[in-house]
């Protein structure tokens, strides 16, 4: 398991920009390097009222392409000296980020304790210290922080040539200690509401059948989710017209090709989202047990 603690992002830390070439798009760069700016500052002035912070790019690298950025914090005025000051503004970034591109069909371990958070998800571990958790749990109700790591995530989303982003510790280390793929750039590049404790996602995804409801109903289907068990019902009225008119016919195995509506609630103490129910909001293609064996052949 990959154990990534992000006290090692204190100072400074490099952005990954996935491509299959080591160059990129002047104006992707550009955009995202000063939107996830703001979102520092903005973090910045929330935990260390008193410090400016500024945001330097100090070199570029291979990797795809990689850029180093880097924080300076100097004080206003003589009031304030280093003892009061918190160097964890990239810390709280590369936080958020993690915590909110967790993937939504997979479980989630949280471990928390007096000294830190540890988060667990498949085959990848971070270590969040309290005093960082505690602070991004105050920066994330910032609606500019909110909009500025969205921008940045939309500036991103837009360059089709980039099919991950990632936070590495060293331009040299050869993988991202937090990587996210493409699929996941809607969840940061649309703004977050925090208004309530619940949010709704749509996800494209692939659900073999276990047991089906052939009736308009919302009454549960229950299906396997990359490995995993839900249950859902069908809302999708074209399908039920389909099926009804035996366009479609169903078997026990079966695998629909679905928009999957996935409703989370936040725990108050870690300020994660999960998984609280699932709804099948469209049928996009029915794929028959024996059309995929043959597939698979």
């Amino acid at each position: 398991m990959r154990t990534v603690d992000v006290r090692e992002f204190e100072g400074e830390f490099v952005l990954h920009y996935g491509t299959g070439q080591t160059r990129i798009n002047a104006y992707t760069l550009a955009s995202s390097l000063v939107a996830f700016a703001d979102a520092i500052k903005e973090a910045n002035s929330i935990v260390n009222p008193g410090f400016e912070v500024e945001i330097v790019v100090e070199a570029v690298g291979p990797g795809s392409f990689r850029t180093k950025i880097k924080t300076l914090y100097t004080g206003l005025d003589n009031l304030f000296t280093k003892e009061n000051l918190k160097t964890i503004a990239l810390n709280i970034m590369a936080s958020y980020v993690f915590i909110h591109t967790l993937a939504p069909d997979t479980e989630i371990n949280v471990t928390v304790d007096e000294s830190q958070v540890i988060i667990e998800q498949g085959d990848k571990k971070i270590v969040i210290p309290k005093d960082v958790h505690d602070s991004m749990k105050e920066v994330e109700k910032s609606e500019k922080f909110r909009q500025d790591i969205g921008k940045a995530f939309t500036a991103i989303e837009k360059d089709k040539a980039i099919s991950s982003f990632g936070i590495v510790r060293r331009m040299e280390d050869e993988e991202p200690d937090i990587k996210i793929n493409r699929e996941q750039f809607g969840l940061l590049s649309r703004e977050i509401e925090f208004e309530d404790d619940t949010r709704e996602l749509v996800e494209i995804a692939k659900l073999q059948m276990r047991r089906a409801i052939l009736e308009r109903t919302k009454r549960l289907w229950e299906f396997v989710w990359r490995g995993m068990k839900i249950s859902a019902p069908v809302v999708d009225d074209k399908f039920y017209d389909d099926f009804f008119d035996h366009k479609i016919m169903i078997a026990p195995g079966d695998s629909l090709e679905v928009k999957l509506k996935i409703y989370q609630v936040k725990d108050p103490d870690t300020g994660i989202f999960t998984n609280q129910k699932y709804e099948v909001i469209e049928v996009m293609d029915h794929i028959p047990r024996m059309r995929q064996m043959t597939a698979d052949i």
